[in-house]
């Protein structure tokens, strides 16, 4: 049986990503008051344990935070249709749709928007009011405010101090049912990393056959990394679309930091990164910076060149873009690389058995034995010795 899927819906600073993180206890969504942050379905596995039920065992839900619903500020990088489609999609599929209000604020026209699109999709049901910032009892009153939406009784809480989250996670937990069984661990993590504009996005959404996240030419379009996890020839793996990257001295404002260091993050965690070069233009600084990045992590990488339906083959052939990447990306020269066309789903299935392969490789243990004795041959040849002439000794490796 599923997990249940609880998406968290509302206008832009209300507070969704702050309450997204609340209840996953972790940052998982960047929170800046910039409207338009969150883009993509940013989705997590979290268990709800609540403090008001005794004696019954933690439940497990999907938490999914969706993009503001309706203002973008002045970004024109926000697409604010393939945004509200993302939302739609989440509310469909979710089983529990918390509509965050702001009690401070109080309530707007575009929140009464969305509630009346709620009800006119029949999802009431599954509807629950959340009035977030409410602080302390002395903003109860003013959160009350949200139940003249007619979707019941608000929630009063404050994700910024947890005020109020109990009642939250309670709620939560009736929501979860007994489908509690943790999903699977995957058998690889797949960091996809590149410059903006690569195509990373649009990889993703090859894979996963489906809008997973949002794709533009506008690039800077994702913020956050998202999880996506995949099942490919019996084989499962969980790849993590990370934010485009730039310069750090063009970053435009604290956002493209928190991206910057979610994408450090995701390589970390990664078994294997796909490197993704757009093959329609010189790899640039921005590549050779990752690149380095991945080998400071010691990251077995495979090189993605995307894009490679638009090259005139009678003027580029791989082989000459082969030396190409090998004399610009020093220190790569192991990496495989792999031609792509995420655009028309051409060699995903090559990108994916590599990445497996590598992942196979770099998961090898050799055994001790045959470690001294390499290093025994070694010494034969040439060991370390002083300036006196005394010879190091190797007793154990």
């Amino acid at each position: 049986m599923a997990l249940a899927r609880v998406a968290i819906v509302g206008r832009p600073n209300v507070g969704k990503s702050s309450l997204f993180n609340r209840l996953a206890h972790r940052r998982v969504s960047i929170v800046d008051p910039t409207p338009g942050v969150t883009r993509d379905r940013v989705s997590v596995v979290i268990e709800i344990d609540p403090l008001e039920i005794k004696g019954h065992d933690p439940r497990r839900i999907e938490l999914i935070d969706t993009g503001g619903y309706g203002v973008y500020g002045d970004d024109p990088a926000a697409p604010g249709d393939d945004i509200e489609r993302q939302i739609a999609i989440a509310v469909a599929e979710a089983d529990t749709i918390l509509l965050v209000t702001d009690a401070q604020e109080g309530l707007t026209e575009i929140d009464r928007r969305i509630a009346r699109m709620l009800r006119a999709d029949g999802a009431p049901p599954r509807v629950a009011v959340v009035a977030n910032k409410t602080d302390d009892k002395g903003w109860m009153t003013s959160g009350q405010e949200s139940a003249s939406l007619g979707l019941g009784a608000p929630l009063c809480c404050s994700a910024a101090n947890g005020f109020g989250i109990d009642r939250l996670e309670t709620v939560l937990w009736r929501c979860a049912g007994e489908a509690n069984e943790a999903p699977p661990e995957p058998d690889m993590r797949l960091a996809i990393v590149g410059k903006r504009n690569a195509g990373k996005s649009t990889l993703i959404n090859a894979l996963a056959g489906e809008d997973r996240v949002i794709v533009s030419e506008i690039p800077g379009t994702t913020r956050d990394s998202i999880d996506v996890r995949f099942e490919m020839n019996g084989r499962s793996f969980l790849a993590i679309d990370t934010a485009g990257v730039r310069k750090r001295k063009s970053f435009a404002n604290a956002i493209e930091h928190y991206a910057h260091d979610r994408m450090l993050q995701a390589i970390r965690q990664a078994d294997v990164a796909l490197l993704l070069l757009d093959a329609r233009g010189p790899i640039s600084q921005v590549d050779k910076k990752l690149s380095q990045e991945l080998q400071l992590q010691y990251k077995p990488t495979v090189i993605v060149v995307n894009k490679w339906d638009t090259i005139d083959e009678g003027t580029t052939r791989p082989g000459d873009y082969l030396d190409y990447v090998t004399q610009q990306l020093r220190g790569l020269e192991y990496a495989p690389i792999v031609f792509i066309s995420a655009r028309r789903l051409e060699g995903l299935t090559d990108v994916v058995s590599m990445a497996f392969n590598l992942h196979r490789q770099a998961s090898h243990r050799e055994g001790t034995g045959r470690v001294n004795a390499t290093i025994r041959e070694i010494m034969q040849r040439r060991g370390p010795s002083s300036r006196l002439g005394i010879e190091a000794k190797l007793y154990y490796a």
